[in-house]
């Protein structure tokens, strides 16, 4: 079982108009609802590829109802979200079917008390001995302590299950000092933590800063991985439009499910690859199309960095 913990869960909506134009009204073509969140995202593709996932976090109010509801459904992924006062929030995304650009809409989320951080806790410490791996999701909602993903990558070390962490700003800086298996950060992310735009030397920076490896995300031009093992670019055949929602955290599940099949650096990064892409070419946020990840997946081209 793969442990995904997404703390600021989210419905997430998608909306299709034909063309985005500020200042004036639009009817909606097509209006797409699913539980997102990033850990949860990654966990409902890890499911697609045939792995047992586990998502723990929060959920709460109307909104967060509605989440678990469609959370059931999903084969392979298994609720253990923690009920909290507060609503779930809601992301919305408005896809321009003329241009293919989307426009995304994140509320902040609920805030969490420390009784219900505490139940979590013990959720956790409760989940990570069944556990294979850990993927640690996304922003930390009100109420949680900036350092709470430091303080999950230490316990997860301490039980010696592999933990790989997403997330960016204040909570990245420190979750890297706990020295997690994996990072993976985009392009702004990896600058703002080393301070650094080189994207090589922003890796090397954040590994001796405590990753132990470092996959950065880097948009169109595909990924860049420094590892104990070695350094490699993985980029798609060619550019792709469509709706960026959920690229990254199908790119996690990637990392995630290579790591799982032991797979070679090389072979890791082209299944990452090909899933981000074939998650931008879906007309869903955060869902990935089958049949392009297949042809994908032979595409993409690993080199030494």
């Amino acid at each position: 079982m793969i442990l995904t913990v997404t703390l600021n869960t989210a419905l997430d909506i998608t909306y299709r108009v034909r063309s985005l134009r500020p200042h004036t009204s639009h009817r909606v073509t097509d209006v797409g609802e699913r539980p997102g969140g990033k850990g949860v995202n990654v966990a409902r593709v890890l499911a697609a590829l045939g792995h047992e996932a586990t998502v723990a976090g929060f959920a709460g109010g109307a909104t967060g109802e509605v989440l678990r509801e469609r959370l059931s459904a999903v084969a392979g992924v298994t609720d253990a979200l923690v009920p909290v006062g507060g609503p779930t929030r809601r992301t919305i995304a408005v896809v321009d079917e003329l241009t293919g650009d989307t426009t995304q809409l994140n509320e902040p989320g609920p805030h969490i008390t420390p009784a219900e951080w505490g139940v979590f806790l013990d959720r956790y410490d409760e989940l990570l001995p069944r556990a294979s791996a850990v993927a640690l999701c996304g922003s930390l909602p009100p109420g949680v302590p900036v350092g709470a993903y430091a303080g999950l990558i230490r316990a997860a070390r301490t039980a010696g299950v592999p933990v790989l962490l997403d997330t960016s700003g204040e909570p990245l800086r420190r979750g890297v000092a706990a020295r997690p298996d994996i990072i993976k950060p985009n392009a702004d992310e990896l600058a703002e933590l080393t301070g650094s735009h080189e994207p090589l030397r922003a890796t090397q920076d954040a590994r001796r800063r405590g990753a132990h490896t470092v996959v950065a995300s880097l948009g169109a031009e595909g990924l860049l991985a420094h590892t104990p093992e070695g350094r490699w670019r993985a980029v798609p055949p060619a550019p792709v439009l469509g709706n960026p929602t959920g690229a990254g955290d199908s790119a996690v599940a990637g990392l995630l499910s290579g790591l799982l099949d032991r797979l070679p650096w090389p072979d890791r990064l082209a299944r990452t690859v090909a899933l981000s892409t074939a998650t931008v070419r879906s007309p869903t946020a955060g869902d990935f199309d089958r049949a392009a990840y297949e042809k994908l997946l032979e595409r993409v081209t690993v080199t030494p960095a």
